[in-house]
């Protein structure tokens, strides 16, 4: 399975937010720690912002910090959010699907499975089981300036 960019922000920033859990972070932080673009990233909290992942303040002293408890997301569900039901009627990437076989091909069947299992295994973690016990990753997670 490969995971899209718009999921990868997503974890960045539920991981990020994860670390900081005492304060609003900002958006401008955690582009710059995460290597990602601001206008990406604003995509995405909103996103994340609408399910109720994210709790948004706009304004001068704004920011975002985990709408819910690290416990409380599913990091398959995260997945599933973000990137929609996949299409396992097209295991081609063509836009038009112009695969012949599509009616006929019993490998979409196992695409299917196959996305489901990936799904399923995903579902056993929360943010709070991939953060816990990774000071590795806490410390990469430090807002640029702390960490110089």
């Amino acid at each position: 399975m490969r995971v899209t960019k718009r999921t990868s922000i997503a974890m960045r920033l539920l991981m990020y937010c994860a670390t900081h859990p005492e304060r609003l972070v900002t958006k401008s932080e955690v582009a710059e720690c995460c290597d990602v673009s601001e206008n990406h990233l604003a995509q995405v909290i909103n996103q994340l912002g609408r399910i109720g992942y994210l709790d948004t303040q706009r304004g001068r002293n704004g920011g975002i910090r985990l709408g819910r408890a690290p416990s409380a997301i599913s990091i398959g569900q995260v997945f599933r959010d973000v990137e929609g039901c996949p299409d396992v009627n097209h295991c081609v990437a063509d836009s038009d699907c112009s695969c012949r076989f599509v009616g006929a091909c019993a490998l979409r069947n196992v695409l299917a499975d196959a996305s489901q299992a990936f799904y399923s295994h995903l579902d056993h973690f929360s943010l709070a089981d991939i953060m816990r016990d990774n000071s590795a990753m806490a410390l990469m997670l430090q807002p640029m300036r702390e960490v110089a």
